[in-house]
């Protein structure tokens, strides 16, 4: 027995991960919708018809109301300095230090959302006794922009206000004006709407005229801002008239107009609501962020999987040469070999899985079928194969490592092959799967596992993660000399080696993964024959999918763990554990929980951001993956055709083994062990069946 505890998978982290997820969707779409073009708002209209008769006065400051349109402006000498946008952290700072400096107040149009990144400035602002007007959320045009987004640009504003300055206000200048002549055509329509709810709207006045007349002067929070108001701050008097041109006094909006101070203290409900604002966009600002960095990192390791892939890839057949017969010193190996098949409730695929094997053209053989307390017919069905090398072995049910174990202690001869209950060996692949054994240094040889039941859709997507994720990792590996896994479906073992390091642990539920990593810290070597063929049965619906895939990842999650101080080990155990680990860390668990953002990524931007850049971004890495797929086809000798159903398996397959490593991690930091998960076999390994090939003597049983 395990010395871990059994305990239930955990659920209450996806109530968390759920909630988690509907706050970064809502923070994504909330930072998308008012920091990117949704709607026309970022365009301005043409002007369609003049402003009414009554405002075009030349005045900057207009209330509207009740069919009546007044207009106003700075009395002579008096000059209204305001700021539209920022706040900026780099120009706000030396804005207000010019206006310290020359002791004048001034009204800051400023953006909402600016306002919630900077609230620091904000205070400092309202602190200096200066006056703060709207300019809107993010600076869209409201004569363009929905109404929807319209009245949103104005609310969300007066709530930035209020959780960043604790203030209201009622001015508002409407973005893409100067004078109050630009509020045309639908300008003037939106200011009709924002007057109705209490605003008064501030323009400016043009630039010929001259600040002594009394103006609105229209400055940004910018460099070139910046030096026309020390400009008019610093210059008060024309040196070359005699006239009296001075200006008298420098003001705020309201002041200049000798009314009562706009800005008004916002209630306690305000401010909260303000505060929550401000987390809403440093969150979103702070997801969107993240996704790009993700993105970025995904990337990277994409091409880089795709290049490791390619350059070992082609490396591995002129390698794995040396560990075949033909080379100096090196004899074929036609020694017997045991076979061990652990079999549970398999009655669907035992008969195919052990006739393939009596079909082997390796010539002495021993076939231990280990019943490991089926309740079913498994073991009936084994020993009525009427063939004296097959032996079945009953014992009470006690997980697959257990049953291994058991055929170990039945086994005759020194070579011994592990074989799932679900898998159908080609004729050769016996042969062919032990003849790197010929070679002293060489502990175990992993085969070439292909799906068998690859004619329904999520047979076709196993079918190209075996190729891709799967074989076309295993050459590489290979190369490398750190092979982590023998899969169990296809496996050949020195016996000696299995009992040398106390043969097949139960510490993890990935016992084909422990051992393979036990072997390589035992010192020796694991290789891969692709040659050799073997044909296993796949989960046929996603339910299935998620429990294997789900103990799958988790058993090498706990294998990595067990096996982690290999990295600081001599010799080829700990080039195994440097390499391996660390490629399993970046390309198996890192790589797949940052895969999710490309898709995230391409959503995102086709709603808020350029549609084109999104899909441009998402077909690039649809690309490499394809490019991935067809190299990985090709080397397997199977038909291209296959990649059509590529492009479909990001849409479901993927997501499914992103939330597989998401369990799983989760699952091992809470430190819980998972049950093995039985699949429902329908005997389905044999991709030929039902029609009948030729030359196939293994059907003929």
């Amino acid at each position: 027995m395990s010395r871990h505890a059994i305990r239930r998978p955990p659920r209450g982290h996806w109530a968390l991960l759920l909630l988690v997820l509907a706050v970064v969707i809502t923070a994504l779409a909330f930072e998308g919708w008012t920091t990117h073009e949704v709607d026309a708002a970022r365009a301005k209209l043409p002007c369609s018809r003049p402003i009414p008769r009554a405002a075009d006065t030349g005045s900057p400051v207009l209330r509207l109301g009740d069919d009546r349109i007044e207009t106003a402006g700075m009395p002579p000498g008096t000059a209204a300095l305001t700021f539209d946008g920022g706040p900026d952290p780099e120009w706000t700072p030396r804005v207000l230090d010019l206006l310290r400096k020359y002791h004048v107040k001034a009204t800051f149009f400023v953006y909402g959302s600016r306002a919630a990144r900077h609230p620091e400035l904000m205070k400092r602002i309202v602190a200096e006794g200066h006056e703060i007007g709207s300019y809107t959320y993010t600076g869209g045009d409201l004569g363009a922009a929905s109404p929807l987004r319209a009245r949103m640009e104005l609310a969300l504003t007066q709530t930035a206000l209020a959780g960043t300055a604790g203030v209201n206000t009622r001015l508002l200048r409407l973005p893409h004006t100067t004078a109050a002549d630009t509020l045309c055509g639908a300008e003037w329509a939106a200011a009709e709407r924002a007057a109705s709810q209490g605003y008064l709207l501030v323009a400016a006045d043009h630039k010929s005229r001259e600040p002594w007349q009394g103006v609105v002067r229209q400055y940004s929070h910018t460099e070139l801002g910046y030096r026309e108001a020390e400009a008019l701050l610093r210059d008060r008097r024309d040196p070359d008239d005699r006239r009296d041109r001075t200006v008298k006094r420098f003001t705020t909006v309201t002041g200049g107009l000798g009314r009562p101070f706009h800005n008004t203290q916002a209630p306690l409900t305000k401010r909260l609501e303000g505060r929550g604002l401000m987390w809403a966009q440093y969150l979103g600002h702070a997801f969107t962020t993240a996704m790009a960095w993700a993105l970025g990192v995904a990337g990277v390791l994409s091409v880089l999987r795709l290049v490791l892939l390619a350059v070992f890839a082609r490396a591995h057949v002129r390698r794995l040469d040396r560990f075949r017969p033909g080379t100096p010193r090196l004899r074929p190996v036609t020694e017997p070999v045991t076979v061990l098949v652990p079999a549970y409730n398999e009655e669907a695929g035992i008969a195919a899985t052990v006739h393939s094997l009596l079909a082997s053209t390796h010539p002495e053989l021993q076939i231990v079928v280990i019943d490991d307390g089926s309740t079913d017919s498994t073991a009936a069905i084994a020993e009525a194969i009427d063939d004296p090398r097959v032996q079945v072995v009953r014992q009470p049910n006690g997980g697959k490592p257990s049953a291994l174990n058991t055929g170990l202690a039945h086994t005759r001869y020194d070579i011994v092959v592990m074989v799932d209950a679900d898998t159908v060996f080609e004729p050769e692949a016996l042969t062919r799967l032990v003849q790197p054994l010929a070679h002293p240094a060489v502990g175990a040889v992993s085969g070439n596992t292909k799906v068998g039941n690859r004619r329904r859709l999520l047979g076709r997507w196993q079918h190209l993660e075996y190729v891709i994720g799967f074989n076309l990792d295993r050459r590489m590996f290979e190369v490398l000399e750190c092979m982590p896994t023998v899969p169990g479906a296809i496996g050949a073992f020195r016996r000696d080696a299995l009992m040398g390091i106390g043969g097949v642990s139960d510490e993890t539920l990935a016992e084909d993964t422990d051992l393979t990593m036990a072997l390589w810290r035992a010192g020796w070597r694991v290789v891969y024959e692709q040659s050799a063929v073997a044909w296993t049965e796949v989960p046929g619906t996603l339910g299935q999918l998620w429990r294997q895939r789900y103990r799958w990842c988790y058993g090498t999650l706990q294998s990595m763990w067990k096996h982690r101080h290999s990295v600081f080990e001599m010799g080829p155990a700990g080039r195994f554990g440097r390499r391996a680990l660390s490629y399993l860390c970046l390309f198996q668990i890192a790589l797949p929980l940052f895969a999710p953002v490309v898709d995230v990524f391409a959503l995102y931007g086709v709603l808020f951001r350029d549609p084109t850049e999104a899909v441009l971004v998402w077909l690039g890495c649809l690309a490499v993956q394809m490019v991935t797929a067809a190299y990985a086809l090709r080397l397997d000798r199977e038909k291209l055709r296959t990649m059509w159903v590529l492009p479909l398996q990001l849409f479901v397959y993927r997501q499914l083994l992103y939330l597989v490593v998401i369990q799983s991690v989760i699952t091992a930091l809470l430190g819980t062990r998972l049950k093995w998960h039985t699949m429902a076999r329908a005997g389905t390994a044999d991709p030929f069946l039902p029609a009948e090939p030729p030359n196939r003597s293994l059907l003929a049983k």
